[in-house]
């Protein structure tokens, strides 16, 4: 009878990927026939002959691949032996081959390659130091401004970044020359680049959600320059979203916000927007976009783009809480600090009014409709007479 994996490895502890649990196993099943009053098969629910005797799974899998062998003119396809389990040793020696010249792409592949596997082999790899080797790499092509295994360090990076509280801390935003890296690699124009930068961001997102205060408001301006630029290269969905992520994680900080205001981040974000992204992106630029607007030189660049209060308004009461939340103090940075006539205007014409009429009408937090009576009462000369406050039952009295 076999065992409950029909893929279980060899009895040679050394070769099988099961072997630590086989003895459990075999050691469980017996005790499960002792038990049972009527010997039955726990699988197949057979009756047993009374000295039957546990067949090892490994001799279950070389019968089904001498099976599948004979069968293979009738398209059955041979199950693969196991292949050996990755032990510490074998990652500590991989990663002194990858200083070896002639063996280091070839490294970097089989890397990553254990690294796309299985979380064990992740978990090695972060023992054995393979982050600090990779961060290593990483500095070592920049010093020599080589890009060929670039694409394979980030990616292995990234796969292994499962535990932020361990592998982070061996990539410290603080440290001047891996971040002089990513800059360089965020700028580098090579083959493949798309890939390249975004897995170099993928990376870059978890450093900055772990790094403190201290160290993200002490980030250069050409890094943050970097990011954006990274924004009109057309990068994939995934690249974009860690590149929003970056600039929302490291926004709060007014010199934060002057690097991205002077690299045209306002325009650059409100450019994908228009594009209509799913609803993660949205959010994450709104988010910007309320940070930004909350300095007079934000302000000024969003209102130079022609589209930027109406993809605002559009997104309001059309994407999630969280976009009417960010998009409502939005409007209300624009409608305190830059309400003229033309404004104004422009907020009656794109829908932004009537808008904010029904979030004071609906069903939305307190403060949100607080918000929004403060933007229509500071207006309300000069809105009362548009349609929409005209065909809404508000009233100044109810605005007051």
């Amino acid at each position: 009878m076999g065992g409950e994996n029909l893929e279980e490895g060899p009895v040679n502890h050394e070769r099988s990927s099961y072997s630590h649990n086989w003895n459990h196993i075999r050691s469980r099943e017996h005790r499960k026939l002792a038990v049972q009053s009527n010997n039955t098969c726990p699988v197949t629910k057979q009756p047993l002959p009374p000295d039957s005797d546990l067949t090892p799974n490994h001799t279950l899998r070389r019968l089904i691949q001498s099976w599948c062998t004979e069968n293979a003119s009738n398209g059955v396809v041979r199950i693969p032996t196991p292949k050996a389990p990755l032990t510490k040793s074998h990652v500590v020696k991989l990663v002194k081959e990858l200083w070896v010249p002639q063996l280091q792409l070839k490294t970097l592949r089989k890397l990553e390659l254990l690294a796309m596997e299985n979380e064990r082999n992740r978990r090695y790899m972060v023992e054995a130091g393979v982050v600090k080797s990779m961060s290593s790499f990483l500095v070592a092509c920049f010093n020599k401004q080589q890009t060929v295994g670039l694409e394979e360090a980030l990616s292995i990076l990234y796969l292994i970044r499962v535990n932020p509280t361990s592998e982070t801390r061996l990539l410290p935003i603080e440290n001047d020359r891996i971040m002089e890296t990513f800059t360089w690699i965020l700028q580098c124009k090579m083959d493949g680049h798309s890939s390249i930068k975004a897995h170099a961001l993928l990376v870059l997102k978890v450093m900055v959600k772990t790094a403190s205060s201290t160290q993200l408001e002490r980030l250069k301006p050409e890094f943050l320059s970097s990011v954006v630029g990274v924004l009109r290269e057309g990068i994939s969905h995934q690249g974009i979203n860690a590149a929003l992520h970056i600039l929302l994680d490291t926004c709060p900080w007014g010199r934060n916000r002057m690097s991205m205001i002077e690299s045209g981040a306002i325009h650059d974000i409100i450019e994908i927007e228009l594009g209509m992204p799913e609803r993660r992106t949205t959010e994450l630029i709104l988010g910007i976009l309320f940070h930004l607007c909350s300095c007079a030189d934000g302000r000024s660049q969003f209102l130079s783009h022609s589209g930027a209060i109406a993809v605002v308004s559009n997104r309001m009461l059309n994407v999630s809480i969280a976009a009417d939340d960010r998009a409502i103090l939005i409007l209300s940075l624009i409608s305190k600090y830059c309400g003229t006539c033309v404004v104004l205007e422009e907020m009656i014409s794109v829908r932004a009014v009537s808008k904010l009429c029904v979030v004071l009408q609906a069903d939305y937090a307190h403060y949100l409709k607080e918000k929004a009576r403060e933007i229509l009462r500071s207006h309300y000369d000069f809105w009362k007479n548009s349609p929409c406050f005209i065909s809404s039952p508000l009233s100044k009295i109810q605005l007051i």
